[in-house]
């Protein structure tokens, strides 16, 4: 009989599930420019943990030698801590790893500053940057910087990718910042290399709410359309406090399960691994998703109210964590669901890329 760890449930196996490619996230800093509300990584001015960067360069090795597909800075701002993270960049692809980087661009003053700040990441190695934007970023990084920021990477054909902040009532969307002048004016052939998306926005507590476009938010007419979570168990994320997260980063930090090991205990990495593959929650999110379970938590309790309240897959998890209701749901039934986990694994990890490969053949 499997034992219970908080609401994880503990196994032992033999190889590990996911066969997939995983991703390392480095968090040098918590520190950041601005202070968002809700920020999903709980960063501000007042952040002061900061990742050593020998701790930065023993978790490229080691993720090379585990075979890690690709590598991620983030934070916080990153670019706080601009000596390291160039070494970091350089690092990494000293060890063939594609590099991409996430920013608010506040150090995009202007296009001039801008383009001296891409020309030494390009020049360090850097694959890819994401710029994040919208409301509650742009009380603290004006838009025009992002704007600067995106023009700059385009002119150097870095793939540039934009996420904006969601909500029923944004003022920056989507439109708005495609038909900004510097962004406007790119030539068709620079476009090729500029993405923008919007992302909900989600408060950090679970019992809040905010309001979504309609066919945003999850309710028991979409949710059978919901993926399993791509980042649990693909994503390992070293934070600025050396902690070792399990996922990309939203919300972790207020989840001690989500937290599986630390920098300075040898082997952290390998053995991150091997722990949350060994969870069963964790399996279940991956190739589930947390709005399933919250769905099927509801069907046992029907005091678990959850239709049209959340339209990020982050705000179901930090729901499945915190609260009591649908972790005793878990506790008392999990059981029922092994078995469809059980296929649901065997559908991505097997079946279906070997019928893909025997089709390509």
């Amino acid at each position: 009989m499997p034992t219970e760890v908080a609401t994880g449930i503990a196994l032992s196996p033999q190889r590990h599930f996911y066969q997939g490619p995983r991703t390392l996230s480095i968090m040098p800093t918590f520190t950041c420019p601005a202070a968002c509300s809700d920020c999903g990584t709980l960063s501000s001015p007042r952040e002061r943990a900061r990742l050593e960067i020998h701790h930065i360069i023993s978790a490229l090795d080691k993720a090379r030698e585990l075979g890690f597909r690709n590598v991620v800075f983030t934070g916080g701002e990153a670019t706080l801590r601009w000596k390291d993270l160039l070494l970091g960049i350089r690092h990494a692809r000293s060890l063939d790893f594609p590099v991409r980087l996430v920013t608010n661009a506040y150090w995009a003053r202007n296009l001039e500053a801008a383009r001296k700040k891409l020309e030494a990441l390009i020049a360090a190695g850097l694959s890819e940057i994401n710029y994040s934007t919208g409301d509650e970023h742009v009380k603290f990084v004006p838009i025009e910087r992002v704007a600067c920021a995106v023009r700059a990477a385009c002119e150097r054909a870095l793939p540039v990718h934009v996420m904006i902040e969601l909500k029923s009532d944004n003022s920056v969307t989507r439109e708005k910042f495609l038909n900004h002048p510097m962004v406007a004016q790119l030539s068709a052939e620079e476009c090729k290399h500029l993405s923008v998306k919007t992302s909900p926005w989600m408060p950090m507590d679970h019992s809040a709410t905010y309001s979504y476009p309609p066919e945003n938010a999850v309710n028991r007419y979409n949710v059978g359309m919901r993926p399993g979570c791509d980042s649990v168990l693909q994503t390992y994320t070293i934070q600025a406090d050396g902690r070792v997260g399990a996922c990309c980063g939203l919300g972790m930090r207020t989840v001690p399960e989500l937290n599986v090991g630390h920098v300075g205990r040898q082997g952290a990495l390998r053995r991150a691994i091997t722990d949350s593959e060994a969870d069963f929650l964790k399996l279940w999110i991956h190739y589930e998703g947390p709005e399933r379970i919250i769905a099927w938590a509801s069907r046992h309790n029907p005091d678990i109210k959850w239709e049209d309240r959340y339209a990020h897959h982050c705000q179901f998890c930090l729901r499945l964590y915190h609260d009591d209701d649908v972790r005793q749901v878990v506790r008392d039934h999990w059981e029922e669901v092994i078995s469809m986990v059980l296929q649901s694994a065997w559908l991505d990890e097997v079946y279906v890329p070997q019928a893909v490969a025997g089709f390509l053949k």
